[in-house]
């Protein structure tokens, strides 16, 4: 036999057994990938398509990753168990899995503030720098590790509008008294200022405040808002919303199924979650840009937040802090670290971030 004849036939022989392998494999990679089918239960109404579709991308992303044997079925707030007790479904075992906001469950312990945002907070480069790199990702599962949960970041909204108002505000007495819808510890730091907080699930927000049973309300930004229709009840619009300048939303999967599940679909959760984080944010980003036009058009007032509101609600911020830091050590354990990440990304971020103003170059440079 020649030397060409011989890597010939031995060419087919590698090509037959490595077909031969991948036959005789497949079987085992079946075992090893079982089928499994999960429900979730969603904070949010499936009217609010990006938030909401956050836990749809998920869904979507694991279905196709692993060819249809890890499915998720998503069900929008209300239809298994309410918005606010998405946690809790998932805590109980009604649901393997939620999509929700960390901060809905501040009555449990105000420690579940810090995972989404607490007031003067993180931006969203910020959040997703501290969650994945800073050591947040850690702390938040050794913390949800007493609620046997485990949570991965599952979309961000940006920076958030102060909210809508029915008459206007135009210093911090203008606050007393009010009756506001206002989410997470941000009712804590209000409090004192005069507001009276309420803790209401999305779709409840419109018909309180057309009924008058609040005065205000904050909820995301100019598109979930305009959806809502928050604008027919209300015409004045204030920013920015400084208790959310970057707030995460969470997937959360009860700890026994998720490490009962193979380790290949506990990768594909986390590719999935982190693609539900970033689309979501992107998602945003345009369409708030659109949406704010058009509620300008609808005769939406837009006013900033008083200053002395800002200053007040900054120094309250900080007492309440330390107060919990000296009263709550699950609250220390995550707040510190937390508090020493944001100090350094402030300082960075002022010199490479704060002082890049393009817009206003690109203005000077138009010659307007």
């Amino acid at each position: 036999m020649d030397r060409r004849t011989f890597i010939t036939k031995a060419g087919v022989a590698a090509s037959g057994a490595a077909a031969a392998s991948v036959t005789l494999a497949a079987p085992a990679l079946a075992q090893a990938n079982p089928e499994i089918r999960w429900r979730l239960t969603s904070s949010f109404p499936n009217t609010l398509d990006t938030i909401y579709g956050g836990a749809q991308v998920l869904s979507k992303a694991v279905s196709a990753m692993t060819d249809g044997k890890f499915t998720i079925d998503v069900f929008p707030a209300g239809e298994l168990v309410p918005g606010l007790q998405a946690l809790d479904a998932v805590q109980n075992g009604t649901v393997e899995a939620a999509h929700t906001v960390a901060y809905y469950y501040v009555g449990k312990d105000p420690t579940f503030a810090i995972p989404s945002a607490i007031p003067f907070g993180l931006n969203a480069r910020q959040q997703n720098a501290w969650l994945y790199h800073g050591g947040g990702n850690e702390l938040i599962n050794e913390f949800l590790g007493n609620y046997s949960i485990v949570a991965m970041p599952g979309g961000n909204t940006g920076t958030q509008m102060g909210g809508w108002f029915r008459n206007e505000v135009n210093s911090l007495e203008d606050l007393k008294g009010l009756k506001m819808r206002i989410a997470g510890l941000a009712g804590r730091v209000m409090q004192p200022l005069g507001v009276v907080p309420q803790q209401l699930a999305g779709g409840d927000i419109y018909p309180a405040l057309e009924r008058g049973t609040i005065d205000a309300t904050e909820w995301v930004g100019p598109y979930d808002d305009e959806k809502l229709g928050f604008y027919q009840v209300a015409k004045f619009y204030y920013y920015p919303a400084f208790w959310e300048a970057g707030p995460s939303v969470h997937f959360m999967f009860g700890k026994e199924k998720y490490e009962g599940l193979p380790e290949a679909y506990k990768a594909v959760l986390d590719s999935a979650a982190k693609v539900a984080n970033i689309n979501m944010l992107a998602q945003y980003d345009v369409n708030n840009m659109k949406a704010i036009r058009s509620l300008v058009g609808k005769g939406v007032q837009l006013r900033p937040l008083p200053r002395d509101v800002l200053d007040a609600a900054y120094d309250q911020a900080q007492k309440l802090y330390d107060g919990l830091s000296a009263e709550n050590a699950e609250w220390k354990k995550m707040y510190e670290p937390w508090k020493i990440f944001r100090s350094q990304s402030y300082e960075w971020f002022r010199v490479a971030e704060y002082t890049n103003d393009s817009y206003a170059y690109a203005q000077q440079a138009a010659g307007k």
